[in-house]
């Protein structure tokens, strides 16, 4: 088993994906920094998609990329 997610991490995950893998108080204050204003929690719903937007770039950065072995292709 691996080792567990950053909090950074957890963050990203939650923040691209909706599935919670953080504290929500975590998950809305970067969100609130993301997006460069406050937001109410029922927002969250509205703006899911610009939440999504906005972790996209670093959501697949920590994507596993392989590491270029044979059995990597059984997957």
């Amino acid at each position: 088993m691996a080792d567990s997610l950053t909090k950074e991490q957890a963050i990203i995950i939650s923040g691209y994906t909706g599935v919670a893998c953080c504290l929500f108080s975590d998950l809305h204050k970067d969100v609130e920094n993301r997006l460069g204003h406050p937001i109410f929690t029922h927002e969250f719903v509205v703006l899911e998609e610009k939440i999504k937007e906005c972790y996209k770039e670093d959501f697949l950065k920590i994507c596993y990329k392989g590491d270029n072995k044979k059995n990597d292709k059984k997957l």
